[in-house]
């Protein structure tokens, strides 16, 4: 398929700036038997799953990763994205600048009023460079550093300032892992008490980590999608994931990927019978349509931007027309897009 097939014109007023509270946005329920297309409230995704049927979630968890520095003799200030930890002993990352005509290979930056002071040691992409933090501490006493200095790293799309509010927004009530620098934003929706109450409904839940980086918002630039490339994403998949994930297929039952990606989690394992297997590695799959899928069943994911690759691995899955009808029916009732908007589930 070609890019401009997931062009389409989307009001920015639809863009949510701000979340609505956990398991009250509402939720567009699309079935692909019959073709019908229902509007709900997300409190009613309890209605769609039983005994044995199992939601695979990410359990990965956010950190503040942007960073605003200064640059050494100019006091330039430079806003510094934290992608990945390359080396942790030499405490290496991998980065994006802005401004990137700014930073050059030896630069030093300081953050704040903190010990914290990074130098640049490598350029890797236009805006990209690879940075060593000078921090005398432990690991644990570096994150906390981070943690105190950064900010939620909201998308730009989400057109305000990050506010406090944020930091446990942005986050799934179930995060474990420290890792990604996005949200994996349909475990958004869900409190505790929901999870609860689909456990004592026999609902399983089966856990998995892959760690969100810039590959699943990077811009497509290639109209023809099988030249685009994707970033590696770390990711892991457990024994018991695995098993609680594989009885429910042997069983027949409802296999839900709770956001995209953990539907790329587990379309990247499978084994030679069509089942999950356990992986600890990293992953650059990327779903677009058209494309058989051997472990979800079902599909609950935000609604996304024109041309991002998430809106091709949710076509692939719903079916290319049926979502195209789906996102245009979700304009015209005023749903609201992006990483704090609504929801919809794809049986």
């Amino acid at each position: 398929m070609k890019l401009s097939e997931f062009k389409f014109d989307l009001p920015e007023s639809l863009i949510a700036k701000y979340p609505t509270e956990r398991g009250e946005s509402r939720l567009m329920v699309v079935d692909r038997k019959t073709k019908q297309i229902e509007h709900k409230m997300f409190a009613d995704i309890l209605n769609y799953f039983d005994d044995g049927d199992v939601m695979v979630i990410n359990n990965t968890k956010v950190f503040p990763a942007r960073l605003y520095g200064n640059k050494e003799k100019t006091g330039a200030k430079i806003e510094v994205f934290l992608l990945r930890e390359l080396n942790r002993e030499m405490k290496l990352w991998d980065v994006l600048v802005d401004p990137a005509r700014k930073i050059r290979v030896g630069n030093k930056l300081y953050f704040g009023d903190s010990d914290l002071v990074a130098e640049v040691i490598d350029n890797t992409t236009s805006r990209g460079r690879t940075i060593r933090f000078l921090f005398d501490g432990s690991h644990e006493e570096f994150m906390k550093a981070i943690d105190e200095l950064g900010e939620t790293p909201l998308p730009r799309e989400i057109k305000r300032r990050t506010e406090e509010a944020d930091r446990d927004r942005y986050q799934t009530v179930f995060a474990e892992h420290v890792g990604a620098v996005a949200a994996p934003t349909a475990g958004l929706h869900f409190t505790k008490a929901m999870m609860k109450r689909m456990e004592i409904k026999g609902v399983h839940f089966a856990p998995v980590t892959l760690h969100v980086g810039l590959g699943t918002f990077r811009q497509v630039d290639v109209e023809d999608l099988t030249k685009h490339k994707t970033d590696s994403e770390n990711y892991r998949i457990t024994d018991d994931a695995a098993r609680i994930v594989n009885d429910a297929l042997d069983n027949n039952k409802r296999v839900c990927a709770i956001g995209t990606t953990s539907l790329k989690a587990v379309e990247s394992s499978v084994s030679a019978n069509s089942r999950l297997k356990p992986v600890e590695g990293w992953t650059d799959k990327f779903i677009f349509p058209p494309y058989e899928f051997k472990i979800a069943n079902a599909l609950l994911t935000n609604f996304h931007l024109p041309e991002s690759i998430l809106i091709m691995m949710t076509s692939a899955f719903g079916g290319y027309d049926l979502v195209m009808k789906a996102y245009e029916s979700a304009i015209k009732e005023k749903y609201r897009f992006f990483s704090y908007g609504d929801a919809m589930l794809i049986i």
